[in-house]
C-alpha cells in the first residue's frame, strides 16, 4: 500500500517531458523505417547505380553493420557529448547521408551514404527508450513505452510499403529525401524538449577503447557473415573465412575489455540479472521472428501469388493493425496485469500465427494471410511491449542507457541471425524437395505420363505442333514442380519459426517485473 500510494504521489511529467519522449520516439521512427524502406526500391535503385546481382544487398547490409554497431556505444557516446547535442547531430547527420543516399549514381556512394546512416540512426533507437526510462514518472512509463514499443514494431512494416509506394508512383530517391521534412520538426523537438548538458571529453579519453575496437570489429563483420553467409556458400568462401575470424577476435577483446576496463563500453554483468538476461533472450528469439515474416511473406506473395511490391506490403501492413486497435488500452494494460503473462499470450499468438500459415498451397493469394496476419500482429505487441517495459523494470536508472543498447543490439541481432537461419533451411529444404519430387515425378510413373499427355494435348489444340508441344509440357510440369517444393519449404520454415517461438515461454516465466504500481528498483 505505501508504495503504491508514492508512486500515485509522483508529479505526472511536464509539458518539457513529453516534448523530449515525443522526439526520441520521431527519432526512433526515422531510424526504423529506413531500415527497410529500400527492400521494394531495391530493383529501381540497382537499375539505376549500376549495381548488378548481389550487389545491391549491400545497400541494406551496408545499414544494419552500422545499426548495430552503434547502438551499444550510444550510452557511452551520450555520456560524453550530452544527449541533446548528441541527438542533434545524429538527425542532423542522418539528413546529410540520406541526401547523399538520394543523390547517389554509383554502388559505392549509396553503399557509404547507407553505412552512415545507419551509424546516425542507430543511436537514435536506443535514446528513445532512456528518454522514457529516465524523464517520465512511474505510473506514466507505461505510456511511454507503448509509443516507443509501437514504432519499433510499425517502422520495419511501414518501411517496404513506404518505399514500395515511392518507387512505383514517384521515385526511389524520394525513399531518402522524405528524411528531410521529418528532420526539420524532430531537430526543434530536441532542442527544446532536452536541457543542454556539458560534454564529457574525459569520458572519451578514458574510454574501454579495447572494448570499442573489439566491438566495432567483431559486430561489424558477424552482421555482414549473417547477412551474406548464405549467398556466398558460408565457408566455402574466403571471404566469410576471414571476417568470421576477424568477428571471434573483435569479441575476445570486448570480453577482455570487460576485465581490463573501469568501466566497460558494454556492460555485459547486467546479463547477470536472469531477469534481464530473460528478457534479452526472448527478444532476440522474437527479433528473429519479426525480421523472419518481414522477409518470408513478401517472398512468397511475389514468388507464388505474383504480387507486386506494394501489394504485397498492403499484406503485411494487417499485422499492424491490432497495434492501433490496442494503442488507447496498452498502457493500462501494462500498468493492470502481470507483464510475464501478457508475454506468454503474445508469444503464443506468434506461434499460433505461423502454424496457421503451415498449410499454404501454389493457389494461396492475400486473403489466405488475414487471419494470421492480425493474429500475429497481436502477438508482437502483446510480446513486445511488456518486454520493453521489463528490460527497464529490471535495472537501476543510472543503467537504462547501457539496458537499452544491449536490448535494441538483441532484437537486431535477433533479426540477422534468424534471417541468416531461415536462408540456410529455405535453401537447402527446397533443394530437397525439389529433387524427390522430380524422383518421384519421371516419365515413367502414372502421374507423370498422365501430366504430360493432358498437357501435350492442351498445347497442340492451341495451334503448336507436337514437338514443340512436347518441349511446353515438359518446362511447364519443371516450373510446377519447382512451385510445389517452395510451397512446401515456407510451410515447413513458418513451423520452425513458430516452434522457436514457442520455447520461449518458459523463460517468459523467469521475467519478475515489479508489481503495478510499485516503484522501480534502483538495484539489482
Amino acid at each position: 500500500m505505501a508504495d503504491t500510494a508514492a508512486a500515485v504521489q509522483q508529479p505526472n511529467a511536464s509539458v518539457g517531458d513529453w516534448i523530449a519522449v515525443a522526439a526520441g520516439s520521431l527519432g526512433a521512427l526515422l531510424a526504423t523505417l529506413d531500415i527497410s524502406i529500400t527492400n521494394s526500391a531495391l530493383p529501381q535503385i540497382q537499375g539505376q547505380i549500376g549495381a548488378a546481382g548481389t550487389e545491391g544487398t549491400w545497400i541494406s547490409t551496408g545499414y544494419l553493420m552500422a545499426e548495430i554497431v552503434i547502438i551499444p556505444l550510444t550510452a557511452w557516446l551520450t555520456r560524453v557529448f550530452g544527449l541533446r547535442r548528441f541527438l542533434m547531430w545524429n538527425a542532423l547527420l542522418f539528413t546529410a547521408f540520406s541526401m547523399m543516399c538520394g543523390m547517389s549514381h554509383s554502388l559505392s556512394a549509396m553503399v557509404i551514404g547507407r553505412i552512415g546512416q545507419g551509424f546516425a540512426g542507430g543511436a537514435m533507437i536506443p535514446t528513445a527508450q532512456t528518454i522514457v526510462r529516465t524523464r517520465l514518472p512511474r505510473h506514466q512509463m507505461p505510456i511511454g513505452m507503448s509509443m516507443f514499443g509501437l514504432i519499433v514494431l510499425l517502422g520495419p512494416l511501414l518501411g517496404p510499403v513506404v518505399g514500395g509506394w515511392l518507387a512505383e508512383n514517384v521515385n526511389w530517391r524520394w525513399c531518402f529525401f522524405l528524411n528531410l521534412p521529418i528532420t526539420a520538426v524532430l531537430v526543434p523537438l530536441l532542442y527544446f524538449g532536452l536541457k543542454s548538458e556539458r560534454a564529457d571529453f574525459e569520458a572519451f579519453f578514458k574510454a574501454d577503447w579495447l572494448g570499442i575496437v573489439g566491438l566495432a570489429v567483431g559486430l561489424s563483420s558477424l552482421t555482414v557473415v549473417l547477412e551474406e553467409g548464405q549467398r556466398e556458400q558460408w565457408f566455402e568462401s574466403s571471404m566469410i573465412v576471414y571476417l568470421t575470424l576477424l568477428t571471434v577476435a573483435g569479441l575476445t577483446l570486448m570480453l577482455i575489455g570487460q576485465y581490463t576496463a573501469r568501466q566497460p563500453i558494454v556492460r555485459l554483468r547486467l546479463l547477470l540479472n536472469k531477469n534481464y538476461a530473460s528478457v534479452i533472450l526472448i527478444v532476440t528469439t522474437v527479433g528473429a521472428g519479426i525480421y523472419g515474416v518481414s522477409y518470408l511473406l513478401p517472398q512468397f506473395l511475389a514468388t507464388i501469388a505474383g504480387y507486386n511490391a506494394e501489394q504485397a506490403g498492403g499484406i503485411m501492413l494487417l499485422s499492424g493493425l491490432p497495434a492501433f486497435l490496442l494503442m488507447p488500452v496498452l498502457p493500462r494494460m501494462l500498468g493492470k496485469f502481470d507483464s510475464r503473462w501478457l508475454v506468454i499470450t503474445g508469444l503464443v499468438c506468434f506461434f499460433g500465427s505461423c502454424m496457421l500459415d503451415i498449410g499454404l498451397t501454389a493457389n494461396s493469394v492475400g486473403h489466405d494471410f488475414y487471419a494470421s496476419q492480425i493474429l500475429r500482429g497481436f502477438g508482437q505487441i502483446l510480446a513486445m511491449m511488456p518486454l520493453n517495459q521489463a528490460s527497464m523494470a529490471a535495472v537501476a536508472t543510472h543503467e537504462a542507457g547501457d539496458a537499452a543498447g544491449l536490448y535494441n543490439m538483441a532484437r537486431n541481432l535477433g533479426g540477422s541471425i534468424g534471417l541468416a537461419l531461415l536462408g540456410t533451411l529455405i535453401d537447402r529444404r527446397n533443394s530437397y524437395h525439389d529433387s524427390v519430387i522430380r524422383e518421384s515425378v519421371t516419365a515413367n510413373s502414372a502421374i507423370g505420363q498422365e501430366h504430360m499427355t493432358s498437357s501435350i494435348a492442351s498445347f497442340v489444340a492451341q495451334g503448336g505442333d507436337y514437338a514443340h508441344a512436347q518441349l511446353q509440357a515438359v518446362a511447364q510440369l519443371s516450373g510446377e514442380i519447382a512451385r510445389q517444393a517452395v510451397v512446401m519449404t515456407f510451410s515447413e520454415t513458418f513451423f520452425v519459426l513458430g516452434v522457436a517461438l514457442l520455447c520461449c515461454v518458459p523463460l517468459a516465466l523467469l521475467l519478475k517485473p515489479p508489481r503495478p504500481g510499485a516503484p522501480v528498483s534502483t538495484g539489482h
